[in-house]
């Protein structure tokens, strides 16, 4: 299996399944002298474990990580970072019954059709478990961008139809605190209580609900980017579109920018103060990236997450032979995947900056 690292010179490995022993993450590129704070590293992956609350699946696990090489008196070495998360609460048999039988939406068949083979067991390396070991590199690359001034903050913005307003503040410490007030990571309090109750009304009827999560970016420089493929857009583009149930990824004006004519579209450029030499427009449609380069406005984008594909229903499928059958979901499942997905997020968002950061190091004399 190919596909498994990320990243050119912050670049990360991740291996392991759902039910086997753990799974890991290899960081290679983190220089030298970075303090690894494993208390951050750990706030970070119980932000994304299950078992949290009645909205997320009852699998109980610590996650809990574990640095087997990579540091030395709390620093980074400048050697691969390995960090590893025993999976501890692995249900098997709750996968019997799909076996032969391809579940609708999954990668079942897809794995079969490409490898002859597939672990059955929640999926395997398809899982979205796989992406509790993003997190922990992730969370160093926060620990490296936050040296550097760069915040990244996320939070949920619609389960359903149920829509979050603008916020009305860019305080990344206050939105942070607003947002892990609710168990839903919604920085709106009267629309976190609505989605709460909804997806609790979903649960209870078996089903499931997709949503999106938005990502604000402060504290970026200008000149993140490498035209013309690696853009920063492309590159955040394929960090989202990577992390498990991911349908869609939007940057500033993003579809509705479509919407407008260029005159309203442009982002007017504001004449330097001596107060703050640094490149401000008057409206943010490019969501802080021109030609594929930061601009050093604030950075925002969206992330759509399709609803889970296991549901408490029976539904008509098919087996191993192409032959008509049925299944219904077992174990434990997410009624909506957004409450988790935030750090997970937040975690691709960090890499890829971390990465650009370094080999912008290149980019002049």
């Amino acid at each position: 299996m190919a596909g498994n690292s990320f990243g050119q010179l912050f670049r990360i490995t991740t291996f392991g399944e759902s039910h086997g022993v753990a799974i890991g993450v290899i960081l290679d590129g983190c220089p030298a002298g970075l303090t690894i704070d494993l208390d951050f590293i750990q706030s970070e992956l119980d932000k994304r474990k299950p078992g949290q609350s009645k909205i997320t699946t009852q699998r109980k696990e610590s996650d809990t990580v574990q640095i087997l090489s990579g540091t030395f008196e709390g620093k980074s070495t400048g050697t691969p970072i390995a960090m590893l998360i025993p999976n501890e609460d692995q249900r098997s048999k709750d996968y019997g019954h799909n076996v032969d039988v391809y579940r609708p939406s999954h990668a079942d068949y897809v794995y079969d059709a490409k490898y002859g083979i597939r672990d059955h067991r929640g999926g395997g390396r398809s899982s979205a478990r796989e992406t509790a070991a993003r997190v922990a590199a992730g969370a160093v690359a926060k620990l490296f961008l936050k040296h550097h001034g760069i915040d990244i903050f996320a939070h949920v913005t619609a389960v359903g139809k149920i829509n979050a307003p603008i916020l009305g503040s860019d305080n990344i410490t206050e939105l942070l605190e607003l947002r892990e007030a609710n168990i839903v990571r919604c920085a709106d309090p009267a629309t976190a209580n609505e989605m709460i109750e909804f997806i609790d009304s979903v649960r209870k009827d078996g089903d499931t609900v997709g949503g999106k999560v938005s990502c604000l970016i402060k504290g970026c420089p200008a000149g993140l980017g490498e035209p013309v493929f690696d853009k920063l857009h492309a590159d955040l583009g394929k960090a989202m579109l990577s992390i498990n149930a991911v349908h869609g990824f939007e940057y500033g004006s993003g579809f509705d920018g479509t919407e407008l004519r260029g005159s309203e579209h442009n982002d007017v450029p504001l004449p330097k103060s001596q107060e703050e030499n640094q490149f401000k427009t008057i409206t943010n449609h490019a969501g802080g990236i021109l030609g594929g380069i930061s601009n050093g406005m604030d950075i925002n984008f969206k992330v759509g997450f399709k609803p889970v594909a296991t549901i408490m229903h029976n539904q008509q499928t098919i087996n191993a032979a192409g032959e008509a059958s049925e299944i219904k979901g077992k174990g434990r499942h997410d009624p909506c995947v957004v409450p988790r997905a935030v750090v997970i997020v937040e975690a691709m968002a960090a890499l890829v900056l971390a990465d650009h950061l370094l080999r912008n190091r290149t980019s002049q004399i």
